[in-house]
């Protein structure tokens, strides 16, 4: 009999924690149940702690069960990351980067890039998430993504951020809004209107951004909708649901009946940031962090 812990253990007790069912997690493994049974009080045994609680009618995880359970899967999450990790060593030209972003990413930064990671390294293949800031934050600490496009004035301490795209802001107005674009004098003519934005869930920096610029004005805004996709603000601009204030760049790839002016009098910019984990071990994240780095340096917009 085994006097230590084996990988097989975690993984039949993982079975069983989360069926709470011997038969069901026997199926489940595709062994005897009288055997996954053996193998449980064994695990028992060698950790001197009781997993399970059981009875005729239900199992139930004991207080030391609960926390085997997260540390067993933390096992097997580490080892899944560190098998992927060893696929990926060599001279970081083979492999995968695992990309999230923002919607106003798309406009011009992540082509860019992903057209010279294509052309320098071909061998890498490039994936890629559509997440909030939030998210991104959250599965870049995790391992599952190695980097991410967000608009947030900072980040936990594990990460890094630099910025790779600045930006002006436009107004978004219906195509028949009772005003010529070069008739625009400044902010404080729409304090009447209702404003749509971006949630203040899916980015935070942006909407206390847009808050900032209206209160400059003198007015802080009705928001009267939300949304996380720019498709839909300017859905809703065009049927004069409201107004909206986005990243200049978001003009691009849209034809509906809105019209735009550039924000050049106000002082906030639309900040776009990349940011990764300082411990990423991906071999392939420095080549493609260079190449983004430099490309984004001849990028960034100087508006004045």
């Amino acid at each position: 009999m085994s006097t230590q812990i084996e990988l097989r253990h975690l993984t039949y007790f993982l079975a069983v924690a989360e069926e709470l069912h011997f038969r069901k997690a026997a199926e489940k493994l595709f062994i005897s149940q009288p055997g996954l049974s053996r193998q449980i009080k064994q695990m028992e045994e060698l950790l001197q702690a009781k997993l399970f609680l059981r009875n005729n009618k239900k199992v139930e995880l004991t207080p030391a069960g609960h926390y085997l359970k997260q540390r067993a899967a933390d096992i097997f999450k580490q080892l899944k990351e560190t098998q992927r990790e060893l696929q990926l060593i060599g001279d970081g030209d083979t492999g995968e980067l695992r990309i999230g972003f923002l919607g106003s990413a798309m406009q011009n930064i992540i082509p860019d890039l992903l057209v010279a990671v294509k052309d320098k390294y071909p061998k890498i293949k490039t994936s890629l998430e559509e997440r909030s800031n939030l998210e991104q934050v959250d599965a870049i600490l995790n391992n599952e993504l190695d980097i991410g496009f967000v608009r947030l004035d900072r980040v936990p301490a594990d990460l890094n951020m630099q910025t790779v795209f600045e930006d002006t802001f436009s107004l978004v107005l219906p195509e028949t809004y009772p005003m010529l674009t070069r008739e625009y004098t400044g902010m404080a003519r729409f304090a009447e209107d209702n404003f749509i934005l971006f949630s203040q869930d899916y980015s935070p920096y942006y909407y206390d951004t847009i808050m900032g610029i209206c209160a400059d004005a003198g007015f802080k805004p009705r928001v009267s909708h939300k949304s996380v996709h720019a498709h839909t603000i300017f859905k809703l601009v065009e049927n004069k649901l409201g107004i909206a204030i986005v990243p200049t760049a978001l003009q691009a790839g849209f034809q509906m009946r809105v019209k735009f002016i550039e924000l050049k009098d106000v002082k906030q910019r639309a900040l776009l940031s990349v940011i990764w984990k300082k411990e990423n071990a991906n071999p392939v994240l420095k080549n493609c962090m260079d190449l983004l780095l430099t490309r984004s340096s001849n990028k960034k917009r100087n508006v004045l």
